[in-house]
């Protein structure tokens, strides 16, 4: 559910992106005497990013679900930048665009720490025993020798 809403959202923040470029561009639009052909390209390339980061975020939540695997150290990292990135969009939405836009980042945060969590910490794979059932020295239980009392 996740990777499905945040490939939806990919999409929206580049056509949001590009509407924005449009009106920056047909406007001439221009901030403290910067080249309006400049805030054009950066509209672009900051939804063109961000749309692309959330693909990723969403294309990595997808295999982790089709693995039915936690996701790895990658993986969850980026997660997690996406999960602190919409917190912070979403304290800076509620007094830009109202309650509506804080309500579906909140959401999509749900479900981004959700993904984090149901999967609990990665299980190393259990190491075998060895030939007749000899542990190396790695027995847990084993009594640890210390020093020799002098």
């Amino acid at each position: 559910m996740a990777a499905l809403v945040l490939l939806i959202e990919a999409v929206g923040i580049v056509v949001l992106n590009g509407v924005m470029a449009t009106f920056v561009g047909a406007q001439q639009m221009s901030l403290d005497g910067m080249d309006p052909d400049v805030m054009v390209t950066a509209t672009w390339g900051l939804g063109i990013g961000s749309g692309l980061f959330l693909a990723l975020c969403g294309v990595l939540l997808l295999v982790a679900g089709i693995r039915d695997r936690a996701p790895g150290r990658f993986a969850r990292i980026a997660l997690i930048t996406l999960a602190v990135v919409h917190g912070v969009l979403g304290a800076v939405a509620v007094g830009l665009v109202g309650w509506s836009a804080f309500a579906f980042l909140m959401v999509v945060l749900g479900l981004l720490v959700a993904s984090l969590i149901v999967y609990g910490k990665e299980q190393p794979p259990a190491a075998s025993a060895g030939p007749a059932g000899s542990t190396d020295g790695d027995d847990p239980v084993a009594p640890v020798s210390g020093p020799a009392p002098a």
